[in-house]
């Protein structure tokens, strides 16, 4: 027994001795333990740093991009407007010198194939210094051959009859005098149109007339003749066309005064190079927009009223009727069988 108690004594104290002993490396441990997540801490610091550092660089070089890009667009604006406001200015410029050219410019219609360029100085040089004189509305010879050539040459097609030039002043006043020469027989059956090539030139409707349904190869000078009855007639103008120089068949006449035009009216559905012509007033374009339906001719009125009222009679379509059955006055009998009948029925 004494030697059991010692050896559990000395267990005990080996216990003991071995529980200090192994106490201290668990301290220990704990410490590296302590330290380790210390270090890990301050990596995680720095790598917090490093990455805040790397976000602000970045964040920099965008924001630098951004005002490179505004500056370079601002840039780009910039030259954008200054070539756009050149172009404007060089526009209104070219604008201005153009009004100012139309305006010491003179258009010259209704002038022979054979009209040259010294017959025309000859007939504006009194009026002031001649600049340039221009032919046009020329149809070649041949379609190879331009109307630049064609003018140069003379080679223009044997149906052509008339041509129109343009003859530029150097000064504007020069110009306006040589608008006396409207009118002018310049060769047997060709009177001249002499009118400023500007389109501030307002035509006066109020002694114009509309022509239709003209002949298309029709010469202006039949149509003075034909309307020199009413009354002194300014200028006469058929549409033609560019291509060929043949009529469109429509044109106008201007005259010198308003009573002309009532008589010119008198003479609508007269014949003309054997066609019955139309004559009609000349409608503004305001009130034309305005009021369509003034602007068209009479004739146009009538039948659309006609086609109106053809849509809105109720006679438009009659279909076919029925005949109403006659209803009979007497009261119907009501029908009774007979007692024979019935009592076999049952």
């Amino acid at each position: 027994k004494k030697r059991k108690r010692a050896k559990e004594g000395e267990k005990a104290s080996e216990d003991q001795s071995l529980s200090n002993i192994e106490e201290p490396p668990v301290k220990a441990k704990k410490a590296k333990k302590k330290e380790r997540s210390e270090a890990e801490k301050k990596l995680l610091e720095r790598e917090n740093a490093l990455e805040q550092a790397d976000e602000e660089e970045d964040q920099k070089l965008f924001q630098n991009k951004v005002k490179q890009k505004k500056k370079t667009s601002q840039a780009i604006t910039k030259s954008v407007n200054s070539a756009t406001g050149a172009a404007v200015k060089q526009e209104k410029r070219r604008r201005v010198a153009d009004k100012a050219a139309d305006r010491r410019t003179v258009f010259v219609g209704n002038l022979p194939v054979s009209c040259t360029v010294q017959v025309l100085t000859s007939l504006f040089k009194k009026y002031g210094q001649i600049q340039s004189i221009r032919f046009r509305s020329l149809i070649p010879a041949e379609d190879t051959v331009s109307k630049k050539v064609a003018a140069i040459k003379h080679k223009v097609h044997p149906n052509a009859k008339s041509v129109n030039a343009y003859v530029v002043f150097k000064e504007e006043c020069d110009a306006q005098k040589a608008l006396k020469e409207n009118g002018t027989e310049i060769a047997s059956g060709f009177h001249i149109r002499v009118d400023t090539a500007s389109k501030t030139s307002s035509h006066d409707n109020k002694r114009s007339v509309f022509l239709g349904n003209l002949s298309y190869d029709i010469r202006d000078d039949a149509v003075r003749e034909h309307f020199q009855v009413c009354g002194d007639v300014v200028g006469v103008r058929v549409v033609r066309d560019r291509s060929t120089g043949l009529g469109k068949g429509f044109g106008y006449v201007l005259f010198q005064n308003t009573d002309a035009v009532h008589l010119a009216l008198k003479l609508n559905n007269s014949v003309l190079m054997g066609r019955k012509i139309r004559v009609q007033r000349v409608a503004d374009k305001k009130k034309a927009q305005d009021s369509p339906d003034q602007s068209l001719a009479p004739k146009d009125r009538v039948d659309k009223k006609k086609k109106k009222e053809k849509s809105c009679s109720n006679d438009s379509f009659v279909g076919e009727k029925a005949n109403p059955l006659k209803k009979s006055t007497k009261p119907k009998r009501l029908k009774t069988t007979p007692k024979s009948k019935a009592g076999k029925k049952k």
